[in-house]
């Protein structure tokens, strides 16, 4: 709990009387807590305000302006015009303290007070006033609470100091939900030691990535049941003719497009466990449906209601992820479940295999989707029961557990979770040049996948392989992704300090390599062209390094859920137009699709360049502003911010 005397009080706008009647106040350094060491630190004197109203204090770069602090501004220094005309108007004092939350104090000098241009008084006089009747009432008043910064407006408090505290409803309602596991400033620092964070990383491990490891796995087992239902005969059964079964492909990732954004949304609303393992299970039972189907109309709408339902996943993931982990291990933990990506190339294949030997009274690609829609149920039933909605809920911790975890995110300054629909981050969420970047990066990343995703088996039975033995050959090509993905998580892991994009560079030309190859190889020598097949896949190792590129640079929960949504809309465009470059007329060869990966991998080279170079400059242009001025990341590690708000954030590249 922080005080303001009325002594300090008149200390303060007494060296403001030294200022010139007009022109600008620079700065000016003051004690603001001189009564409560705890509170600490010294602030910074400047005005703000286009009408030069008022006068705030700002301490490390932070300030909130009274009239209007619907959100916290962040400055370097506060500076503007103070008009001689202004000058009789009350000042108000507004006190920001760096702790763990906002800790907003006020005190208001009314214009019957001296004025601004007036003589200070001097130390000899502040003493001897030191039990004037104005300071017998400070010693009076009783606590009062300002619940939130935007509030600090309509509150009529008298002309002496008052006593205020910070309540966990402000909280709540203002910062991260991180918040309500900290009743005190002191509470953010626990003392942990190695073994026991290591403990506790292990444990959040063991829970957390089997989960989304197992998800992730059925979503791309779900990715090749059209591939492999194509060789089981589903296009001569429906009658598929043309562009029908490319647009099977596409129409999924429709479905995803156009529930992207309301699911986001929903996420940020709702309990994210629950609405993930709600969204599986749809998943699974459209997919279950889609076994009953009997002509291209019926399933193009159970295919478009399944991209629907999958829209949640990645963007949940990602959530997921940043909420559990610091922004050094994220790209290691998305590489471990995103090698389920792998894993479900794998498991495809050998699942595609034993059902093409069942024997029964219905197709064999109908079995298929009943198997895999039905495995897909049940473990939507699994991720509603045991994953935690984020770290202040998780049962699987104990009351320490969960502050650790959360206190040792503090270095992240992105937060956990906020369920308050913030528009201005939205607004700054689309003026952001990164949002392009990402989206674009989730088009050209992802044609690739949309084409191989579809049309890689029929690539590789083009190869000369039977229908039996083709669905096995899938088996070493899901092995190579995840070797993959595990060599570039590592290798970043090794070498943490802004290499994402140099790994993304290097894990993009095994593709560029393997596409020419198909491309030029004679399609007589089927082993060199399935060994350029296989060079094809480490472009999901790049796609892993730019999901973390995403979540580590992006701050503020609002504007984090735009950003998620933006990128997946690009990866959804990416997958619908995949599968359009693949032309019948040019099986088994395919050398538009072919050249469609080419194309998009060298135009991905060029944007990660650009983020690169955008992001190395922003991060210089800060430090520059800062100086040598020691950052304090506890003020604003969970006040919602988002990463343009918040100086004290360093992009990684």
């Amino acid at each position: 709990m922080g005080y303001i005397g009325t002594r300090t009080a008149r200390r303060i706008k007494g060296r403001l009387g030294h200022q010139s009647s007009g022109g600008t106040l620079q700065s000016l350094s003051t004690p603001v807590v001189p009564r409560n060491p705890a509170g600490g630190g010294r602030g910074h004197l400047g005005f703000d305000g286009d009408d030069g109203a008022g006068l705030s204090v700002v301490s490390n770069a932070h300030l909130i302006r009274y009239k209007h602090a619907k959100q916290p501004k962040h400055l370097l220094g506060a500076t503007a015009d103070f008009p001689p005309s202004k000058r009789h108007k009350a000042l108000d004092v507004i006190a920001y303290f760096l702790h763990s939350t906002p800790t907003v104090m006020r005190i208001a000098m009314p214009s019957a007070r001296p004025r601004v241009g007036d003589r200070a008084p001097s130390d000899s006089q502040s003493r001897g006033n030191s039990s004037t009747p104005t300071d017998k009432m400070a010693d009076r008043v009783d606590d009062k609470t300002i619940t939130a910064p935007n509030e600090i407006e309509s509150l009529n408090l008298p002309p002496t100091g008052h006593k205020f505290q910070f309540s966990s409803k402000s909280k709540k309602q203002d910062g991260d939900v991180a918040l309500a596991l900290f009743a005190t400033a002191d509470d953010l620092h626990i003392p942990v030691d190695a073994a026991e964070e290591k403990k506790l990383i292990r444990k959040i491990d063991l829970l957390i990535l089997p989960l989304i490891g197992v998800c992730y796995a059925f979503f791309y087992i779900d990715k090749t049941t059209l591939s492999y239902a194509a060789i089981f005969g589903i296009r001569e059964d429906l009658n598929l003719h043309g562009t029908q079964y490319s647009w099977l492909s596409s129409l999924f990732y429709f479905g995803f497009l156009a529930w992207a954004f309301p699911t986001n949304f929903l996420m940020q609303r709702l309990p994210l466990g629950k609405y993930l393992g709600f969204n599986i299970f749809m998943w699974g039972f459209f997919l279950m449906l889609q076994a009953a189907c009997n002509s291209f109309a019926t399933l193009s709408v159970l295919r478009a209601l399944a991209g629907a339902a999958e829209a949640c996943s990645d963007p949940a993931f990602m959530l997921i992820t940043v909420m559990w982990y610091t922004r050094r291990e994220q790209p290691l933990r998305i590489g471990l479940w995103y090698t389920a990506n792998g894993l479900g190339i794998a498991l495809g294949g050998l699942l595609g295999y034993a059902i093409g030997h069942i024997r029964g009274a219905l197709a064999s690609w109908r079995y298929e989707f009943i198997i895999i829609g039905a495995l897909c149920c049940v473990w939507g039933i699994v991720i509603a029961i045991f994953m935690p909605d984020s770290p202040v809920t998780a049962k699987f911790l104990n009351d320490r557990e969960k502050r650790i975890a959360v206190e040792r995110l503090k270095s992240n300054q992105t937060g956990i979770e906020n369920k308050h629909l913030k528009a201005y981050q939205v607004i700054e969420a689309f003026a952001d040049i990164k949002l392009y970047l990402f989206f674009l990066l989730g088009v050209v990343g992802n044609i690739p996948n949309g084409g191989i995703s579809n049309f890689g088996t029929l690539i590789i039975k083009g190869f000369g392989f039977s229908t039996l033995v083709t669905t096995l050959m899938q088996i070493p090509y899901g092995c190579f992704i995840i070797v993959a993905i595990l060599t570039c998580v590592f290798l970043n892991d090794r070498f943490p300090t802004n290499n994402r994009c140099k790994f993304i560079l290097l894990f993009l030309c095994p593709n560029i390599a393997g596409a020419f190859g198909l491309c030029f190889v004679d399609e007589k020598h089927h082993v060199g062209r399935y060994f350029c097949y296989l060079l094809t896949g480490p472009y999901n190792a790049a796609f892993v390094m730019i999901l973390s590129l995403q979540i580590a640079n992006t701050a503020g929960h609002t504007k984090k859920v735009v950003t998620n949504a933006v990128l997946f809309l690009g990866y959804c465009t990416g997958n619908i137009a995949g599968p359009f470059f693949y032309k019948t007329d040019q099986a088994p060869g395919y050398k538009l699709g072919i050249w469609s990966m080419i194309v998009s991998h060298l135009i991905e080279v060029v944007v990660i360049i650009t983020f690169w170079m955008l992001m190395k400059y922003e991060n210089a242009r800060r430090d520059k502003i800062q100086g040598n001025e020691e950052r304090d990341l506890d003020a604003t590690a969970f006040g919602d911010l988002t990463d343009r708000e918040n100086l004290n954030f360093r992009y990684i590249y």
